[in-house]
């Protein structure tokens, strides 16, 4: 009996910022207690390489499970603990704080690969516009 592979991917979508989100434009995710946040660490992987990363790739790098494992893990420990990871359903981009609390739309193309994009800029409000895209926002952070 094989494990279902769960997944945070999405392709041709653009995942707006949340309607409760405090941030008028984008915000790099400060530190806290003098350590990036996962938020922080998010920002940085996705904002040094646009289009680089799946969701997934980035979920799984900036969660507990990736952080552990190291540079000196092999190849088949990395994919094991992936798999592992992913057996079960994991929070996807949507629930990022890049979107619901710094002000950062992120794009998903055809590929599924992500980018970043500030609330107040021209390209944000083009993705959004654009029919041709799946459009969702960042979850609420606050209920009602």
């Amino acid at each position: 009996m094989t494990k279902s592979i769960h997944t945070t991917n999405c392709f041709d979508t653009f995942i707006r910022v949340a309607e409760d989100c405090p941030a008028r434009c984008g915000e790099e995710p400060p530190p806290r207690a003098g350590r990036p946040t996962v938020a922080g660490l998010q920002y940085a992987m996705i904002a040094n390489a646009p289009y680089a990363y799946t969701s997934d790739d980035v979920i799984f790098a900036t969660s507990a499970h990736g952080r552990e494992l190291g540079a000196r893990a092999t190849k088949s420990e990395k994919n094991a603990a992936r798999a592992a990871f992913f057996s079960r359903g994991q929070a996807c981009m949507r629930a990022s704080g890049l979107g619901k609390r710094y002000g950062w739309g992120v794009h998903a193309d055809g590929r599924g690969r992500i980018a970043i994009y500030a609330v107040d800029s021209e390209r944000y409000q083009a993705l959004s516009d654009d029919s041709k895209l799946t459009q969702t926002r960042a979850m609420r952070s606050k209920r009602g």
